[in-house]
């Protein structure tokens, strides 16, 4: 348990100091944390909302934040490349987000050409049952892309980083606000970049 733990104590501080150095993506973080909350809540009892909510609102602008907004240079404060963070991330680096978007984009094409997705899902009649089925369609990517680097992690490195990033992919919309919710002020304010101090972990 205490190996666990200080895993995911060092993933959520490495996320933050790698990944979270713009204020503008802090506060979409912000915007993406309580997306994914209002998401949550609505999984088990209204699905196509939940969807909805989770990808178009929660995970265009958690993605937006680190495209556009997160400088891509050197990182002084780390001392470390663009491109060594890309390598050692654990989770989705960018390169394995473009991959996931484009299939999340493509993904009510597959729906067009066979509406039951190969007999999975019910034959759709309206636009109300298409998006009963995109949102089934997008709930089981989003689990299955979470399972995938979960067990990816889980071969390539440990059980327990693989766990332990799962844990922290479902609880960071809690950790992002506790993190992140002074960010939209500090924009207002003309502080763009966060001042992330190398020798402070949480």
């Amino acid at each position: 348990m205490n190996a666990f733990l200080t895993t995911l104590r060092e993933q959520r501080w490495d996320d933050h100091r790698y990944y979270h150095h713009s204020r503008i993506n802090q506060s979409l973080h912000l915007l993406s944390a309580t997306s994914f909350l209002c998401a949550y809540a609505l999984l088990f009892t209204h699905p196509v909302a939940a969807a909805l909510t989770g990808w178009l609102l929660a995970m265009l602008s958690r993605q937006v934040g680190h495209f556009f907004f997160e400088p891509k240079g050197y990182d002084e404060a780390n001392h470390a490349s663009h491109e060594y963070k890309e390598q050692i991330k654990v989770g989705y680096n960018l390169k394995r987000k473009v991959v996931l978007l484009t299939i999340w984009a493509l993904s009510p094409l597959a729906l067009i050409a066979d509406p039951t997705l190969l007999g999975l899902m019910p034959a759709a009649t309206g636009p109300a049952g298409f998006l009963g089925n995109l949102a089934r369609l997008w709930i089981g990517l989003a689990i299955g892309a979470a399972l995938f680097r979960t067990i990816q992690l889980m071969v390539g490195n440990d059980a327990v980083t693989g766990l332990a990033w799962l844990t922290k992919i479902l609880t960071d919309p809690f950790h992002d606000i506790k993190l992140y919710y002074k960010a939209p002020l500090q924009v207002l304010r003309g502080q763009l970049l966060d001042p992330i101090v190398p020798a402070h972990a949480e």
